[in-house]
């Protein structure tokens, strides 16, 4: 290990804002089973209490790397508390220093696995989610995707009724993996676009509401196109016309990654959702042409792995 990271990780520990739970103190083993299974972190529930010293409304990044994006999105709304999730402490630590030395009161990281999640918060303790740029598991489980039904359900434990995800990609993979889950679990799908800069966003959206409310606005016309055919008319998708909170933030924060990606001429995806289901979530199965997607998809993008040129 190199002494810049041991040094960022020896500065880590002095970050008020940056919680760095030891794994054992989520993680329990079953007298009677081999099963592992999460205790609940004395944070969970009191995020508003012991963090940020109020109780403002809470959105998580999961995956945030650096902490630009929630650094980000924390600037533009002091309002409300934002979360930045990732399991690297040396990425973290950027986005930590930062918001410390801003002195940025509604900012603060935790150093854990995502798989972990629902040890850290409580029922309702988290408006919005977002997911920028996770790794499609292009080749590995289905499980291990971000929006995958799997972890839905973690997301369901804490999320607010009614509460938004919001997935921003330039894996048309995914973003077409998490259409499928919405549609087969009738999941309400607010906004989305497959080239958000070229051609914006389709869906049941709308101008911010002028009373700042989430109620849908008398003007609201809900459209009847799609990024794919819909096997289901719209109406039955439960499409409910509810305006997003502050759409400009879609297109005008972006991750150290869609900045690159953007450069490079590539599209980026978004869509915005809620999970709000009674009983278990159900896979895509048919409804999500893997080997289509795939192929589709071509080399994957990273900041090491350009495009194949033609």
């Amino acid at each position: 290990m190199g002494h810049g990271k041991l040094k960022k990780f020896a500065e880590n520990e002095t970050f008020r804002c940056l919680l760095q739970p030891d794994a054992n103190a989520v993680l329990a083993k079953e007298a009677d089973s081999r099963e592992l299974k999460l205790n609940a972190h004395p944070i969970q529930g009191r995020w508003g209490a012991d963090m940020f010293g109020n109780d403002h409304p809470i959105v998580l990044e999961l995956g945030c790397g650096k902490g630009d994006y929630t650094i980000a999105l924390a600037l533009r709304h002091p309002e409300i508390n934002y979360i930045g999730v990732d399991i690297k402490g040396a990425r973290l630590w950027k986005g930590a220093k930062y918001a410390t030395e801003n002195a940025l009161p509604n900012v603060a990281f935790l150093r854990t696995r995502i798989e972990f999640i629902e040890a850290f918060f409580g029922p309702g303790e988290v408006s919005e989610i977002w997911l920028t740029f996770s790794d499609p598991q292009l080749r590995g489980s289905e499980n291990a995707r971000l929006s995958s039904p799997l972890f839905l359900e973690r997301y369901r434990k804490f999320l607010k009724p009614g509460g938004l995800v919001h997935l921003k990609t330039d894996s048309r993979y995914l973003y077409e993996y998490t259409y499928a889950v919405c549609q087969v679990n009738d999941l309400q799908v607010l906004a989305y676009g497959t080239d958000i800069y070229q051609n914006g966003l389709q869906g049941d959206m709308c101008p911010p509401n002028p009373s700042g409310s989430s109620s849908p606005c008398p003007s609201h016309s809900p459209s009847d196109c799609g990024p794919l055919p819909f096997t289901k008319p719209r109406a039955a998708m439960g499409f409910g016309g509810i305006c997003l909170p502050d759409r400009d933030a879609i297109f005008e924060v972006q991750t150290f990654y869609e900045k690159m990606f953007l450069e490079m001429g590539l599209p980026i995806t978004y869509m915005a959702f809620t999970i709000d289901r009674i009983g278990p979530y159900a896979f895509p199965g048919e409804a999500f042409d893997h080997d289509y997607w795939l192929e589709a998809e071509g080399p994957r993008r990273s900041f090491s792995h350009q495009p194949s040129k033609k």
